[in-house]
């Protein structure tokens, strides 16, 4: 990805990263091509050449945005000073949150790999990087609550956030968002019970 000067990025990168947030996320990678987001984000085809090398360097910033906003999601569960198991059930809320939002079309890191299927394209090396980050943020925040290896519990909340972002833009979101809250709170006390329970 072409580095910006120091200093705010320019408007028209701005626009251009917006404009392909939005239709990347509501409509697919491959089905949109570089003219529908130059003539959406009202630059040329030049502008979005000097700011991002390829289609592929887009996608890739695109996903770099997404990263970004689930850290602060997880940051913002993480540093309310809550006790272990309510931090994780604060996450477990947050992704709820999202799943009811408006124009909601399921986590952008596995429409992007069912997209970029080869595990060499740094598209989908992209999503694998993403995705351990969060298994190691979960677990970080699991090992708080029981003494028990947390690693197996982390990977059952993925697998459970995984299930409720595929299904909530399919059924009802509500519906599916009480299911998975149950399921972590489910999970919280099953961790916790595996094993000595630290003090929370």
């Amino acid at each position: 990805m072409r580095q910006e000067p120091a200093g705010r990025p320019s408007e028209a990168r701005s626009r251009l990263l917006a404009t392909a947030t939005r239709i990347f996320y509501t409509e697919g990678i491959h089905s949109v091509g570089i003219d529908r987001i130059v003539a959406e984000a009202q630059v040329t085809r030049a502008t979005l050449y000097r700011h991002f090398s390829s289609k592929e360097d887009l996608v890739l910033a695109y996903l770099a945005e997404v990263d970004q906003a689930t850290r602060a999601q997880v940051d913002d569960a993480a540093t309310r000073g809550l006790a272990a198991t309510d931090t994780v059930r604060a996450l477990g809320e947050s992704i709820a949150q999202g799943i009811r939002s408006p124009g909601f079309r399921g986590c952008a890191f596995l429409n992007a790999a069912a997209e970029y299927s080869d595990p060499d394209h740094p598209v989908h090396k992209a999503v694998i990087a993403h995705r351990q980050w969060f298994l190691d943020t979960v677990t970080e925040l699991l090992a708080r609550v029981g003494e028990t290896p947390a690693e197996p519990a982390a990977r059952h909340f993925v697998m459970l956030r995984d299930g409720a972002m595929a299904a909530g833009c399919l059924f009802d979101p509500e519906l599916i968002c009480e299911t998975f809250l149950r399921g972590v709170d489910g999970l919280l006390q099953a961790h916790a019970a595996s094993g000595k329970a630290r003090p929370i």
